[in-house]
């Protein structure tokens, strides 16, 4: 039986620690070690990689027989039942620019639903961490907004790196949003989106073309924090599915645009 409290602090204070290292290497960072994925735009350096391997590491003598889901490769099947879902640094490109944010996700997924999440944004030194006993920023108890009209509401979103078939679609969402609330921001890390979607800094996120390791931690914690995790049909397969709608109050609102829009009405 995993003590979940107890796991919690140990990836909080890891979480930490590879903060420190990323910190550190962004006073000096060599742009010449960038390197490009999928896409043009989208890059990953020795930072990225350097990261994953410390948190493996670390995470895998946590919790013996897990396996791992990495955004830098690592793929390991494991011999029990749960899963690590990480993103050594979601915002590689903010970081590689030394723009913020950017931040660690780690989730723990037990036969594919998420039991903890742990989110630390580097330049603020924020943590956002959640088990099921609830959602918490720096160890105090958080929750979404209580913002119900879109009207009212600032929301986040972000842009694909490939697969640009469906932009179309995709902007007259962010048009009619544009309409309906006070604002859209792009702040270029998805974690960090979703992290402020749980503490009440943005009333929603949406977006399309994510990975696991994107949402994996950041929807849990907003769904701990009261918020609500779709996928733009309103199903559960917001994490591995590749589309993505939370929110609080206007989730529902926000739902029925990006519906519209995207021809699942």
């Amino acid at each position: 039986m995993i003590n979940y409290p107890d796991l919690e602090r140990q990836v909080i204070a890891l979480s930490e620690d590879v903060g420190d290292f990323i910190r550190r290497e962004s006073r000096n960072f060599d742009k010449g070690r960038v390197e490009q994925k999928e896409g043009f735009a989208n890059l990953v350096s020795y930072v990225d990689k350097e990261s994953e391997k410390k948190i493996v590491s670390a995470l895998g003598k946590m919790l013996p027989g897990s396996g791992f889901i990495g955004e830098e490769g690592t793929a390991i099947k494991g011999s029990s039942e749960y899963t690590w879902i990480i993103d050594p640094l979601d915002g590689t490109t903010n970081f590689t620019h030394g723009l913020p944010p950017y931040a660690i996700s780690i989730g723990l997924a037990k036969a594919n639903i998420v039991e903890l999440g742990v989110i630390y944004e580097i330049n603020m030194g924020e943590c956002f961490h959640a088990t099921r006993d609830g959602a918490f920023l720096n160890q105090k108890p958080i929750h979404v907004s209580p913002i119900t009209k879109l009207s009212e509401a600032l929301l986040a979103t972000g842009f694909p790196y490939y697969q640009f078939e469906q932009m179309t679609a995709y902007l007259d969402i962010i048009r009619t949003f544009l309409d309906k609330t006070h604002g859209i921001r792009r702040l270029g890390s998805a974690a960090t989106d979703l992290a402020y979607v749980a503490c009440g800094r943005l009333e929603g996120f949406f977006e399309y073309n994510l990975n696991p390791w994107d949402v994996a931690a950041g929807t849990f914690i907003v769904q701990m924090a009261g918020g609500v995790a779709t996928d733009f049909r309103g199903g559960n397969n917001f994490i591995f599915g590749g589309e993505l709608c939370v929110g609080g109050g206007v989730h529902a609102e926000m739902l029925e645009v990006i519906q519209k829009h995207w021809g699942y009405k």
